[in-house]
């Protein structure tokens, strides 16, 4: 095994730059730029994609996108994030978070790049906190950045074992999506036609939550996950940053709340709605929704049109917080009898499946993550492995 520089490894090491002339110079189609926000861990998300003119991506074609490029986040708090470029949104250009790392496929397999920077992910978050005020990783960093090389045969097996994990993540993510789509879809349907309005509050409750004394450290690192708006999943959270213990929950204004109670991000990343998978407890800036008499998913529904309705009351302003005041006064209208019923009949069965699979998926995950050193260190021989 070759130990090599990055540098020695691949065709381009770069990063873009933001578009000038303000909202002018983006689109709602056009040539995608990839953002920080749009590099996740071993993934790719669209969530939030910009688009710029044709203008804008000709200033910037020093660092159009290619298939297989390997993308890196080299700053904010989300430094060191890595994935591939998702084809379908191609062409693209990235802006001066993001850089892109092209290998030279006669050398590496670019995902096994990926797999390697993943591995070495502690490390790039050493080199990027080394004296700056902000989390930075400088494409000199990069490029001296040092890999084990296998040859690449081996790198193709190594890549093989991991991305049959990820790719069965990818689809059970693409499942969800999709059926997460023909929820929304039904339910505009069923909304579109009733005739009843109501007050929000008139059948959902607002409870609150709270945070045990940090300084007490008998409170934390228990096994009750303590959701914040970081951990607002799509649309389940099962796994949350902090965690804490029974006594640290006998110790703050939260009550451990079921599965599929509807949480709303009131601080911070303000307005997310999404559904606890397993019993967690929350902090004072969210929301616990939970129906008097309606079902969850009902609450969850109504909900997303709530917060629809006070982002447009915003109109451009600072969406900077949400209170009970606003679900107060906010109206919804209300699905008849009936239709709630036939609505939930061809819903709750599709939400299962969504947590069946996000479950599935947080195993396989840590599948992958117990492997990935195993592999990427030669622990594991994969020279017996026909491709």
């Amino acid at each position: 095994m070759a130990v090599v520089k990055l540098a020695d490894i691949c065709q381009k090491i770069g990063s873009g730059a933001t578009p000038r002339g303000g909202k002018e110079a983006y689109r709602v189609e056009g040539i995608a730029l990839v953002r920080s926000q749009n590099v996740l861990d071993f993934s790719f998300s669209s969530d939030g994609l910009a688009y710029i003119n044709d203008e804008q991506a000709d200033k910037l074609r020093n660092v159009e996108l290619q298939s297989g490029d390997v993308l890196l986040n080299i700053t904010g708090d989300s430094v060191a994030r890595a994935c591939l470029m998702d084809d379908d949104y191609l062409p693209g250009r990235v802006n001066q978070h993001v850089a892109i790392i092209r290998v030279d496929e006669s050398k590496a397999v670019n995902s096994y790049l990926l797999y390697y920077l993943q591995w070495r992910k502690s490390h790039l978050l050493q080199l990027a906190s080394a004296g700056a005020t902000r989390n930075a990783l400088t494409k000199g960093m990069i490029e001296q950045l040092e890999i084990d090389l296998p040859s690449l045969d081996e790198q193709r097996k190594v890549v093989g074992i991991l991305d049959s994990i990820q790719n069965k993540i990818k689809l059970n993510h693409e499942i969800n999506d999709n059926l997460q789509q023909q929820a929304n879809a039904l339910f505009a349907r069923y909304y579109d036609c009733a005739e009843t309005e109501i007050s929000f509050t008139e059948i959902i409750q607002i409870l609150g939550g709270g945070t045990p004394k940090t300084s007490e450290s008998a409170y934390w690192n228990g096994d009750i996950p303590f959701f914040t708006p970081k951990d607002v999943g799509n649309p389940y959270t099962l796994t949350t940053e902090k965690t804490i213990t029974e006594d640290g929950l006998a110790h703050c204004n939260s009550r451990l709340y079921t599965i599929n109670t509807v949480f709303v991000t009131a601080r911070g990343t303000v307005g997310k709605v999404g559904l606890s998978g397993v019993p967690m407890a929350m902090n004072q800036s969210c929301y616990a929704l939970i129906g008097k008499a309606t079902h969850p998913l009902l609450v969850y529904f109504y909900t997303l049109k709530v917060i629809d309705k006070l982002k447009h009351k915003a109109s451009g302003a600072v969406f900077d917080a949400i209170t009970t005041r606003d679900f107060e006064s906010e109206h919804i209208l209300k699905l008849s009898n009936d239709d709630e019923r036939a609505f939930l009949d061809v819903v709750e069965p599709m939400y299962q499946v969504m947590l069946s699979n996000s479950i599935e998926n947080m195993h396989l995950a840590s599948l992958r993550d117990s492997l990935l050193p195993k592999l990427m260190s030669g622990e594991l021989d994969v020279s017996g492995i026909r491709l």
